[in-house]
């Protein structure tokens, strides 16, 4: 076989998603060893299950009202589909999923006509649910863990006619269906990636995302792996549970040199305008880490984005990265109850601290967002109403509020299940639906209203809220109240 040839597959609803750096990474590994790749990206078009759409996160006022990237003939999926299988004529296709879009993911799979490819799949659900994803006759093997080296050495077996049913870092179907369940590889040395991520893999038209109301070619830039903190609801701390069984470390730090080749190729060669650091938490850096990444920086300095958490911020930290172009960043309140907060979540801060620290980027200069989660296993509407309370005293730019989704991998699944308020087999659609559980102090219904209303409740005068009472309420002919409190909401605080 001369060529071998790998299909990504990207199942994706969210048209102001950045560029995925997974799939532009693995494929630049790839391609650096003489395979083909190509992708199919589903973001753009329409489909019958509009979840996770942005003008439902613009209808739950969790963000501001900008301008859309319109996409001509992005209508027959199922058509370019399976023109883009027959032209490309691939020997695997690679998924890249969460579990928020693996279903989605089987639905495109299931549009294939006569699949005959071996199909892969990687990503956080892949590796927290592999029993779960393999019960899908459309997946023949998942990956376990990172893909860089998994990834390649599977294709290179494949283009040899190995067996590759003992590789680490995957599970495998064998013609009888049963599982082999290889162990996990050692993380990789994410300082021996290449830089040049293959960004091209992708449509131009991609790169842009709004923020802040204006668009920007913006690209995704990895600073370090993983994350040093416990929190309940998320995956992360499974990774490093599931790393220290065969004694490693998953978070891991990428030296600036390499970040800065990253940035060099994204503006040189992409012409990036904006760059969108993903991790965790940003700020989870020591000051020295923070001067050296500030004076690498300061090269370019095009507005950024981060993400961090209130006990890592300090205004000297704050003032340095403004220096280099800081533009926004987002916290995470999640909960505003100080004691549940720090007993469910383990998120140890108190209201206090969250106050004082987040009047430093208001004092710098910087615009914040909050994130914050309603529905979580054994939250009522009077603990909600805490949060409202709590972000109320917050000088946030936008505040985000999203359903509780109880992750596979995530310490509050197993709670949920334990407490009967959750199937074990559920796989969650994402955190702008509606809630999985079924709370008996805390109905579906009601969480859905609450998240309606969320941000009138912390940005409108506390005289409006009996107003605001009135919007919650939805029946089959919709609610005035809450479309005239939504237009007075866009109009006064959306510019």
């Amino acid at each position: 076989m001369n060529d071998f040839k790998i299909l990504f597959l990207y199942p994706n609803l969210r048209r102001e998603s950045t560029v995925p750096p997974s799939i532009t990474l693995l494929s630049s590994i790839l391609k650096h060893h003489d395979f083909k790749t190509d992708l199919f990206d589903s973001t753009g078009y329409e489909f019958e299950d509009k979840k996770y759409s942005d003008e439902k996160r613009e209808e739950l006022l969790t963000v501001k009202i900008s301008e859309h990237i319109n996409v001509e003939g992005k209508e027959d999926l199922t058509g370019d589909l399976n023109k883009k299988i027959n032209k490309f004529n691939p020997d695997l296709i690679a998924v890249s999923a969460t579990e928020s879009t693996f279903l989605l993911g089987i639905d495109m799979l299931r549009r294939v006509k006569d699949l005959k490819t071996p199909v892969i799949l990687g990503g956080v659900f892949a590796t927290f649910a592999p029993e779960r994803a393999l019960s899908f006759k459309e997946i023949d093997m998942v990956c376990i863990g990172e893909g860089e080296e998994t990834l390649l050495e599977l294709c290179q077996r494949m283009k040899e006619g190995k067996d590759f049913r003992d590789l680490k870092g995957t599970w495998v179907k064998d013609k009888d269906n049963n599982i082999i369940r290889n162990p996990i590889r050692c993380p990789v040395d994410i300082n021996k990636n290449p830089t040049d991520f293959d960004i091209g893999l992708f449509e131009d038209w991609r790169l842009y995302r709004p923020m802040s109301g204006k668009l920007y070619r913006m690209i995704s830039v990895e600073t370090h792996r993983g994350c040093p903190f416990t929190c309940t609801y998320c995956n992360s701390p499974a990774q490093n549970k599931m790393y220290a069984q065969i004694g490693k470390v998953f978070f891991r730090k990428k030296s600036m040199d390499r970040v800065r080749e990253e940035i060099v190729n994204y503006i040189e060669k992409w012409k990036a305008e904006y760059m969108f650091f993903w991790a965790d938490t940003f700020l989870a850096m020591t000051d020295e880490e923070i001067d050296e990444f500030c004076e690498m920086y300061s090269e370019f300095k095009l507005p950024f984005f981060i993400q961090t958490r209130i006990e890592t911020m300090t205004e000297d930290r704050l003032k340095k990265l403004k220096n280099v172009g800081l533009h926004r960043l987002a916290v995470g309140i999640e909960q505003g109850n100080e004691e549940f907060r720090k007993k469910m979540l383990k998120k140890m801060f108190s209201n206090q601290e969250a106050i004082e620290k987040l009047k430093i980027p208001v004092s710098v200069g910087v615009p914040f967002s909050t994130f914050n989660i309603i529905g979580l296993p054994d939250e009522t509407p009077e603990l909600f109403m805490d949060t409202v309370e709590l972000n109320r005293q917050l000088q946030s730019d936008t505040t985000n509020c999203s359903t509780f989704a109880p992750f596979y991998g995530s310490e509050l699944r197993e709670y949920a299940v334990q407490k009967g308020y959750m199937d074990k087999n559920v796989i969650c659609h994402g955190t702008y639906e509606d809630s999985v559980l079924n709370m008996p102090q805390f109905p579906k219904e009601k969480i859905n209203a609450l998240k309606r209303v969320f941000a009138m409740y912390v940005k409108f005068p506390k005289e409006r809220w009996p107003e605001i009472k009135k919007a919650e309420k939805f029946t089959s002919k919709g609610n005035t109240k809450w479309e005239e409190l939504r237009k007075e909401f866009v109009e006064t605080y959306f510019d």
